[in-house]
């Protein structure tokens, strides 16, 4: 006797991969390019470049999932889900929005990147913090950079090992381990965004224009440690503890939908009997 068919993560194939290569080397760029401009370069701060990335980033959006799509690994179901589980984090997002970092989201896009893998991860961050951002009124020049941060974040959890194999307590400290970890990693991406549009002041952790690489990345790290740590390590301690309280139940809940669902099936029609 055979035990329960494995749940499978949603496909990643070769299309699917170069668009996301191609999502993260804009993102990279889109974060990092004011470290490396001059100071005399015009319009350094990263406001005026959020209407430009935020429509780059939507066509790109919608690259990953026809990409994830022609490569067989995302059909009508799997978006069902997709919209099930982006609508589930909207609605935890303004539980402890504004609590010191208490973000009750982080811990839902781990379990989901997990689950269903790194593409559809990457789609579900940035449709979910998307949809919140609409939810909370949080529109603004902020939101793209969130959404790709949110999106390399759940993306993150789908390429840890052992997704097919590794089950139970090594499971979930692994799971807990990365979302402490990538929640700080989160919190200082951001911080890269907001650091760079505040205007220079005679501080040490003010970003300086053209200064050597090297000296703002000193200041950055003061910058971050001054003023995002405590929110920064509630956010992950809260990641933490959701993942091993309620991570076993949603889990099994996840993977069991999951091989319903049975994304990759064929779908054959037959003729009705006469």
């Amino acid at each position: 006797m055979t035990g329960p068919r494995p749940a499978r993560p949603v496909r990643l194939g070769p299309r699917a991969v170069v668009a996301l290569v191609l999502v993260g080397a804009i993102g990279l760029m889109a974060f990092g390019w004011p470290l490396l401009a001059s100071g005399t370069s015009a319009g350094v701060a990263h406001p005026q470049d959020a209407p430009w990335l935020f429509a780059v980033l939507l066509v790109l959006l919608v690259g990953v999932a026809v990409a994830t799509v022609a490569d067989g690994g995302l059909d009508a179901k799997a978006v069902a889900m997709l919209g099930v589980l982006a609508a589930v984090g909207a609605a935890l997002r303004p539980l402890g929005a504004g609590t010191a970092g208490l973000e009750p989201m982080f811990f839902l896009m781990v379990l989901s990147g997990r689950v269903l893998g790194p593409g559809f991860g990457f789609v579900l961050g940035s449709v979910t913090m998307f949809a919140s951002a609409l939810l909370t009124g949080g529109v603004g020049p902020w939101m793209p950079f969130q959404m790709l941060s949110m999106g390399w974040f759940a993306m993150g959890a789908g390429l840890l090992p052992g997704a097919e194999r590794l089950r139970g307590r090594g499971e979930l400290l692994m799971l807990a381990g990365y979302g402490f970890v990538a929640a700080f990693a989160y919190g200082t991406i951001m911080n890269l965004y907001g650091w760079t549009i505040v205007p220079g002041q005679a501080s040490g952790i003010s970003f300086v224009p053209g200064d050597p690489l090297g000296e703002n990345l000193v200041r950055f790290l003061a910058y971050c440690l001054a003023t995002s740590l405590g929110w920064d390590l509630g956010r992950a301690a809260l990641t933490v503890v959701l993942t091993l309280a309620i991570g076993p139940t949603l889990l099994k809940a996840l993977r069991r939908a999951t091989r319903r669902a049975a994304f990759e099936a064929p779908v054959t029609f037959e003729a009705p009997e006469r």
